[in-house]
């Protein structure tokens, strides 16, 4: 089979599109015949040794496609399944070996494409706004990278919530975006101070959350957007690792801060069908709509990360073997 794997920790570059055998169904294990794969920061984050992963090491977390093989002990997917998984290295391949408890069958309707782009951005915005802070009906929040996949996602749930929406965009095509997903106040960072324009709008009381995944530009500014009691909510770092903080700046004003994962959320069978249908039914719905802009060859994986860290995408992209 063909896949994109690295031998060692770089840049775009050491993304090697190779031969490699194809894989063999274990004990509790399904080959899932790739049709489509999810790109990811986390994707980039392994490729530079952020979080290494271990050479040689075949990327990507996300895909979907059909089930070729099942192996013993296996009763939930049958060969002929179209299937979703995410946090399951060894995407970015022809095929990929899976443990079975991780794939979720695609309801009636949606494509492997919809699972690829839904599954680990949808369940990373479920779990950020209905469990890490749990948004209400009259909260103020802020979602930064608003036109990105996990942004878009996150500002529509976040409305269906009830909550006002504050947004950060680089450009103005990207706040039309966010301000199509339903988003009520988007700054443009590039041109203004978003923790000032929040102070100003918000009358100097600040808001409920924030979720960032820009990292070391935006921490200071979200840490000063929170309300008292207010959660800080970093999981991402797309700008870069934040430096160590001193604790005593969450003390003027009691303020949370978390740095959650996918994988502590979706870490049993209950937890990720639980979370994996809510957002796949609110897509097979319409509640929930999807962006996917940007689609790439498989052997084009390098392009597809010099795109994604230039910040020069919108909404998700997909690699297509």
């Amino acid at each position: 089979m063909k896949a994109v794997q690295i031998q060692e920790y770089g840049g775009p570059e050491v993304l090697q599109y190779l031969d490699l055998p194809d894989p063999t169904a274990g004990p509790e294990q399904a080959v899932v015949e790739i049709q489509a794969v999810g790109v990811n920061f986390t994707d980039i984050y392994s490729r530079m040794g952020v979080n290494p992963p271990g050479l040689p090491w075949v990327a990507g977390v996300e895909a979907a496609g059909v089930v070729r093989e099942i192996g013993a002990g296996v009763d939930h997917v049958a060969v002929g399944d179209t299937v979703a998984y995410c946090s399951h290295p060894g995407s970015y391949a022809e095929q990929a070996v899976v443990p079975a408890w991780r794939l979720i069958k695609m309801p009636q309707g949606l494509s492997a494409q919809d699972g690829a782009a839904a599954m680990l951005q949808g369940m990373t915005a479920h779990y950020l706004c209905y469990d890490t802070y749990r948004v209400r009906a009259g909260d103020s929040v802020l979602v930064h990278s608003g036109a990105g996949g996990v942004g878009l996602l996150l500002i529509q749930m976040c409305k269906a919530l009830g909550a006002y929406v504050y947004s950060t965009v680089s450009t103005e095509a990207k706040a039309e975006l966010a301000r199509g997903a339903g988003a009520d106040h988007v700054i443009l960072y590039t041109q203004q101070d978003f923790a000032a324009e929040i102070s100003k709008a918000t009358d100097g009381a600040g808001l409920q959350a924030v979720f960032d995944a820009v990292g070391k530009d935006t921490f200071d500014g979200s840490i000063a957007c929170l309300a008292p009691r207010g959660y800080m909510v970093l999981y991402g770092q797309a700008s870069g690792a934040v430096p160590p903080v001193d604790p005593r700046v969450l003390g003027n004003g009691s303020k949370f801060l978390t740095r959650p994962g996918l994988g502590d959320y979706t870490a049993n069978r209950a937890e990720l069908d639980q979370r994996a249908s809510a957002v796949l039914g609110w897509v097979q719905s319409g509640e929930l709509k999807l962006r996917v802009e940007h689609h790439f060859a498989l052997s084009d994986a390098g392009e597809a990360h010099r795109q994604l860290a230039g910040r020069a995408t919108t909404g998700k992209i997909i690699l297509t073997p």
